[in-house]
């Protein structure tokens, strides 16, 4: 008698149902903007991991990196996400640095999904010129120092779920682009490498 072929493995869906979502990507990308309007669409409260940061210090971001130096406000950084990780789901905006983490990284691939909103260095130049108070901007050339961090940073973003362009159009249309993937029939589970991840306009 044939052999009766083994139950396919359900693969794991990109559900905004049952895991919080956390938006990763650079200063300027737009992610408590983008983070708020996806919460009010899907019904989630909407936590920004920096605001929460500066709460438990007693200080502003600047003022940590300031007197405490960035060491310990990344320190700060990974005990503050991976307690915003626990609980109901929600949306969580992340500061630029904190999915360079290797814990935090892994903190976030078992307990929620990563979406990387992803943008033009000239687009980032144009945001973060209306903000005067991030820490990492304050003594060089906003262009030459965002695309730095990019070298650094891109290899860590590109690990993330989903990966959504934030451009000049309305914050909508990302929220849409944010929405269709996670509810996608076909969103390729967790673990896929990043050349098979689709990737939303």
């Amino acid at each position: 008698m044939a052999k009766a072929p083994e139950p396919r493995k359900p693969r794991k869906r990109l559900s905004p149902s049952d895991r919080p979502l956390v938006l990763v990507g650079m200063m300027g990308a737009g992610k408590s903007t983008i983070g708020r309007r996806l919460a009010t669409r899907l019904g989630l409260d909407f936590i920004d991991a920096d605001a929460e940061i500066e709460r438990a210090a007693g200080q502003s971001v600047s003022e940590i990196f300031d007197s405490r130096g960035e060491t310990e406000f990344r320190q700060g950084e990974e005990r503050v996400i991976a307690r915003l990780l626990e609980g109901e789901p929600k949306v969580i905006a992340t500061g630029g640095g904190a999915f360079n983490s290797d814990r935090t990284r892994k903190r976030i691939k078992d307990k929620a999904v990563s979406i990387w909103l992803r943008a033009e260095i000239p687009v980032l130049v144009e945001r973060v010129s209306r903000n005067n108070a991030r820490p990492l901007l304050k003594n060089g050339d906003a262009e030459a120092v965002l695309r730095k961090l990019a070298d650094e940073r891109y290899r860590y973003y590109e690990q993330a779920d989903i990966v959504v362009d934030s451009s000049t159009g309305p914050h909508r249309e990302v929220v849409d682009a944010i929405v269709k993937k996670l509810r996608a029939d076909d969103a390729e589970p967790k673990g896929t490498g990043p050349e098979k991840r689709a990737t939303a306009k």
